[in-house]
């Protein structure tokens, strides 16, 4: 499990949104929310982890692309994000975002 964990730490890049675009039209795209680390996501559907995978979907802490992401990502085809490939999926996240109203 380690070797698997350092596989797809190796393999986690950024793409930009444009890049992913034909991942979406094939339905492959997996959101994964900051809660989560992207490599552990990768890591329990490598491994079919269905349970833990259950639990987040139906805490909605991953999920596909809904139709308000993907209008403000279309209006942005810069826009960068992690990436992670998982055969047949491509998990993506958001880069952690600084809050600005901090003091």
């Amino acid at each position: 499990m380690q070797d698997l964990k350092a596989e797809l730490t190796a393999s986690l890049d950024e793409a930009e949104w444009q890049w992913l675009l034909p991942h979406l039209s094939r339905d492959s795209l997996i959101v994964v929310t900051p809660e989560l680390n992207i490599v552990d996501v990768g890591v329990a559907i490598a491994n079919n982890n269905v349970p833990l995978v259950q639990n987040w979907i139906s805490q909605e802490l991953i999920h596909k692309p809904s139709l308000n992401q993907m209008a403000d990502w279309q209006n942005n085809l810069n826009k960068k994000f992690q990436a992670l490939i998982v055969q047949p999926f491509v998990l993506i996240q958001e880069p952690a975002t600084t809050n600005q109203n901090s003091p």
